[in-house]
């Protein structure tokens, strides 16, 4: 019995990976499809701006000229030390909202009358423009990099703070009850129930809250500062090397949806939600 149900369960599982398998291609090819149409469209437009006698010296935001910027920016090493730089405030910012908002999260869905008095105030801040506090953080730091990595952490530490909240309100108070009878200390609460039930909720705070940063990161770089993505932008703009300019554009989006995806792999790794982002 035993042995003839073996070769069935054996065979079940091939069967199981071949379809994650053909799910994964299916999503590819889609991913590819759609990017195809935007490089078709992006073609288009840069012809009809090379065959217009109006437009002839934007030519270059095409498709062609964008591409062959890159061995370019490549060689000079500008994506590169862009990338970089850019790099190090994004993570500097990012680190500082989960530092604050990840336990500040976890006061506001465990202590009522925390989060009672701070919702309002943390909504009322949270509506504030992230790029509005420049003239305070010019003030206040006395580098750019710290002021644009405090525009980072100011814009990206919401996020984190609500969805962790969130998260931990929808924890089932009869977990902590049994934890607290088993004679389970508070960390011990917060390592081996909290944290893993949440997991899902801090992740998806910090997707929305990376792609709240690398918004206000570009243009945060266009001012002061001389390395950068932005800077290396607004310095292409003003050279009029508008090819350079759209393949670090392009390169902004590519960087973007990998740390997205990253994200995402964290997510459906780590969390006990499986499958729960998109």
């Amino acid at each position: 019995m035993s042995e003839a149900a073996t070769p069935a369960g054996a065979a079940g599982e091939p069967g199981a990976a071949g379809l994650a398998a053909a799910q994964g291609l299916r999503r590819l090819l889609w991913g590819v499809a759609g990017i195809a149409v935007l490089a078709v469209l992006w073609l288009i437009a840069g012809s009809m701006l090379e065959n217009n006698p109006r437009t002839t010296n934007f030519a270059t935001f095409g498709l062609i000229p964008t591409l062959e910027a890159f061995p370019q920016l490549w060689a000079a090493g500008k994506i590169q030390a862009a990338s970089i730089a850019s790099g190090y405030r994004l993570g500097m910012g990012l680190g500082i909202a989960i530092a604050i908002g990840v336990p500040i999260g976890v006061l506001m869905g465990r202590v009522k009358w925390f989060q009672q008095y701070s919702n309002s105030p943390f909504q009322f801040l949270r509506m504030i423009s992230p790029l509005s506090w420049m003239p305070l953080a010019v003030l206040v730091f006395a580098t750019w990099d710290g002021s644009i990595i405090f525009l980072i952490a100011i814009a990206s530490v919401w996020p984190v703070i609500f969805a962790t909240a969130a998260g931990l309100a929808k924890v089932d108070p009869a977990w902590f009850k049994v934890a607290r009878n088993l004679g389970a200390s508070p960390l011990q609460m917060l390592t081996k129930i909290i944290m893993p039930a949440i997991a899902f909720d801090i992740f998806s705070g910090i997707r929305l809250a990376l792609g709240v940063a690398w918004i206000v990161l570009v243009p945060a770089e266009y001012l002061g500062v001389t390395s950068g993505l932005g800077y290396a932008i607004e310095d292409a703009r003003e050279t009029l090397s508008y090819n350079h300019l759209t393949a670090l554009v392009l390169t902004i989006g590519c960087i973007g949806y990998v740390l997205d995806g990253t994200l995402v792999m964290l997510i459906k790794r780590f969390s006990w939600h499986r499958g729960g982002a998109n």
